[in-house]
């Protein structure tokens, strides 16, 4: 089910409105919410809900068990089971075809036959959210850095809670099974607040990102057509088209659970206006960056270590991270390509020096933080390049034309009136995002205007959204990962 659907505008009010009706019985509101989760989940192939059912099981079970015994070959035992059974599962359904279609070119090329053919996998989606947010579970049972949860409604109601089971942000057991265990009572500021993040996100969604995206798909489909300055604009649109597409889907979460009286962790917080790769980095995609650092690099050594060991592990991460997002070459260049741009101010022991605000209690940055703003969001542009394309064939004939003499011609444009409304939400998009940057998200604009100004405004976004949105609004980006 989309949040930007009509199904979904159906399904929330009925399942908010029957949700706070069994006020004040956890219990029954917790089996709500797992029921909820799982009718949000089927409506896209109920098929695939004895695997949501499989992880969530398998994982609740492997946590009893190590709770019950301190004997530590029997937790690595446990342990054991837990990463077979979700990165077993992950890896049959996202990286089976892209490892036998690998295997084949290879022996191809060697001229040695090789007969395993393909199975064309659908891949299930939200897999890689779901399963990435129970197996941080088990692992935090294994290092006692968390009880194992007794009653299997708290630990099924934590994995298929589907504000954000989907896409995100990937939650941390520490920090929602002990709101699933808290009675929960409705609060008024809190909902509206959750109103206003949804609102902001739909925004960035419908008319940021899918704007943007029948311009960049329709470019992107043939570039070898196009010259470089089409080219260029078509990437560009796409940084915010991914932008917006989920951190529109983030936001929408994180008010969604707001309505339920749940926190989510903020998943991010205005990349494009981070002064270097680094902090970029730490401001994009905030839930999968930390799970990577707390299971995969601290795991492997962290900054613990001299120079080498220190750039290994950083390499390594971004490699996880861009295979992680899909079974294709072209990721994995892209993780490779960020850690190239990533790795000079680790070397230099410059990669935590952006750690505040830009143009901290300032309207405007200086020239140093536009040309630091300005230079990172072109770093982030060119790796996108590699996101965007099919193949890596594609994008090197993308780069080929951008850096080639038509990057001086005037650009093609499909059309202007879907190039017209993307730019406008662009622009409307930065200039709400600057104003609030030292703000959790877009439109929390409390104590920045009056009242009336707040709720022109709301109404006038509402309007645009209306408005504005195209035909054939697609799902989003990060549902294919």
């Amino acid at each position: 089910m989309l949040f930007n659907s009509i199904d979904f505008a159906i399904f929330l009010p009925i399942v908010f409105l029957l949700y706070w009706a069994l006020n004040k019985r956890l219990l029954l509101q917790n089996a709500f919410l797992i029921l909820s989760g799982f009718v949000f989940y089927g409506w896209w192939d109920w098929r695939y809900l004895g695997l949501l059912i499989f992880t969530s099981g398998t994982d609740y079970l492997v946590a009893l068990g190590m709770e019950r015994t301190d004997d530590d070959r029997r937790r690595k035992w446990l342990l054991a089971v837990s990463l077979i059974a979700n990165l077993g599962l992950l890896g049959f359904f996202k990286y089976y075809d892209f490892f036998i279609t690998s295997f084949h070119q290879a022996f191809t090329v060697m001229g040695l036959p090789f007969h395993l053919s393909t199975l064309n996998l659908i891949l299930p989606v939200g897999i890689s959210f779901y399963t990435f947010q129970s197996l941080s579970y088990t692992i935090d049972v294994y290092r006692k850095q968390l009880r194992a949860t007794k009653h299997p409604i708290t630990f099924f109601g934590f994995v298929s809670f589907f504000p954000q089971m989907l896409a995100g942000p990937i939650e941390r057991a520490r920090h929602m099974i002990p709101q699933f265990e808290n009675t929960r009572t409705f609060d008024i500021a809190m909902a509206r607040d959750g109103l206003r993040q949804m609102l902001w996100g739909l925004f960035k969604k419908i008319v940021v990102a899918d704007n943007c995206a029948q311009i960049v798909n329709h470019f992107y489909a043939s570039p070898e057509q196009h010259n470089g300055a089409t080219l260029l604009l078509a990437t560009v649109l796409f940084a915010f088209q991914i932008y917006g597409d989920f951190s529109g889907y983030s936001d929408i979460a994180i008010g969604c659970a707001r309505l339920f009286g749940f926190e989510l962790m903020r998943n991010f917080a205005f990349p494009y206006f981070s002064r270097d790769i680094a902090e970029f980095w730490r401001r994009w995609h905030i839930s999968l960056n930390t799970w990577f650092r707390d299971y995969v690099y601290i795991p492997l050594g962290g900054s613990r270590g001299n120079k080498a060991f220190v750039v290994r592990n950083t390499m390594i991460i971004f490699l996880v991270s861009g295979f992680w997002h899909g079974a294709n070459w072209t990721f994995i260049a892209w993780g490779a390509i960020n850690a190239l741009f990533f790795l000079p101010l680790v070397v230099m022991a410059r990669h935590k020096t952006m750690s505040g605000t830009v143009a901290e209690g300032r309207m405007l940055p200086t020239a140093r933080e536009c040309s630091g703003m300005l230079l990172t969001f072109a770093m982030a542009c060119f790796a996108w390049i590699f996101f965007r394309s099919q193949d890596m064939h594609q994008a090197y004939t993308v780069i080929g034309r951008i850096f080639s003499s038509s990057l001086f011609e005037a650009p093609e444009v499909s059309s202007m009136l879907t190039l017209v409304i993307s730019l406008f939400g662009i622009g409307l998009t930065v200039l709400i995002e600057w104003i609030s940057r030292e703000k959790q998200y877009g439109l929390q604009l409390d104590g920045k205007a009056t009242r009336p100004v707040r709720y022109a405004l709301y109404y006038a976004i509402i309007a645009i959204i209306i408005v504005c949105a195209p035909l054939g609004g697609g799902e989003f980006i990060y549902f294919q990962f």
